[in-house]
């Protein structure tokens, strides 16, 4: 009798017998077994293809070894289902409540799906062993630089990427599930470790300046330096670059130094005596700023006026210079007679 026309029978006496029962339940899971292999094994398969299509072409050729296995398998379940009905024959007794031919029928068909299931298992391990090879082979003739650079950011090889594929398509562009680079973590827990010291020194124990602070303590920097460029900037100054200084501070010092020095010949109000009125119009040398200046700092020595640039500093003679034109409208008390030329200056 075949076997495919015995099963009926056979699962129909089983389902009453408690050890029939265990035996179909162990052949229906060894089938579901069968066929998750079967489609992981069609799957990395296909994937191989994939990515040779020399390969492909011989696979192609090998793929009917797995159905042809099968079906020398199935041939071969006659000659054992013969060999248990002889059985059945020469031994009347029943196994556990089951005659000899189901239960001999049963364990065949056990045996056949194991069969099939170690068959699956070592194809899979020969493409997998095939695949890992020619990952090995190809990072091997890679560059050393290319492999350093696959080592260091923690990449897979293009023949790898199967093993991290999560399975999500976006119009062609597959995700993958790569790892972040040890160097891009190591950076991040470095930020982590800088960001709670600098919190710790500047925020809790204060023992650095923040950014206000630094930039307060900059513009007084600045302004020191400044003032100390101003002060070398005036000292440079000469009939020439002279300009007319209004700011009090300025016309403070000039006084101070017209009041000790020149209120003997000009009077202590700019009214003149022994020199020339300065408070008018008229000007023996020039009323600008700059002939001011020159007078001053020259002199004129046929006229009695003698040179100050020995006793004073340039800046000096240029807050005097101003006070001298800041004394021009005012009224003095015993004003002398104009002289030299009358100016708009």
């Amino acid at each position: 009798m075949s076997p495919v026309l015995l099963l009926p029978l056979l699962s129909a006496d089983a389902l009453h017998n408690p050890l029939g029962i265990v035996l179909t339940a162990v052949i229906i899971a060894l089938g579901l077994i069968i066929v998750l292999l079967a489609y992981v094994l069609n799957g990395a398969a296909e994937v191989y293809r994939e990515k040779d299509k020399a390969q492909t072409q011989k696979e192609s050729k090998a793929s009917p070894v797995t159905p042809m296995l099968i079906l020398l398998l199935m041939a071969a379940l006659p000659s054992r289902a013969a060999d248990a009905q002889d059985a059945a024959t020469a031994v009347v007794h029943t196994i556990s409540g089951l005659s000899p031919l189901i239960y001999y029928s049963l364990v065949g068909v056990i045996a056949f799906e194991i069969t099939i299931i170690l068959t699956i298992l070592f194809l899979l391990q020969s493409l997998l062993r095939v695949e890992k090879a020619a990952v090995v082979a190809t990072v091997a003739e890679a560059p050393k630089w290319k492999r350093l650079w696959l080592k260091v950011n923690s990449l897979k090889p293009l023949q790898e990427e199967a093993s991290i594929d999560t399975g999500h398509d976006y119009d062609g562009i597959r995700e993958l599930d790569n790892r972040l680079p040890g160097w891009w973590l190591w950076g991040f827990y470095c930020c982590i470790v800088f960001a709670m010291v600098y919190l710790w020194r500047y925020h809790v124990s204060h023992t650095a300046p923040l950014s206000i602070d630094e930039y307060k303590e900059a513009v007084a920097a600045a302004e020191e330096a400044k003032a100390a460029y101003l002060a070398k900037a005036a000292n440079q100054v000469d009939e020439n670059t002279v300009k007319l200084l209004t700011d009090a501070p300025s016309l403070d010092a000039g006084k101070k130094i017209f009041t000790s020095t020149c209120f003997a010949c000009h009077g202590a109000d700019g009214g003149g005596g022994v020199g020339p009125n300065l408070t008018d119009s008229y000007w023996l040398h020039g009323g600008d700023i700059q002939s001011v200046f020159k007078t001053i700092k020259y002199g004129w020595p046929d006229k009695g006026m003698k040179s100050w640039k020995d006793d004073y500093s340039p800046q000096q003679i240029a807050q005097l210079a101003s006070y001298v034109k800041s004394l021009h409208g005012t009224k003095p008390a015993a004003p002398k007679e104009p002289q030299g030329v009358l100016t708009n200056d």
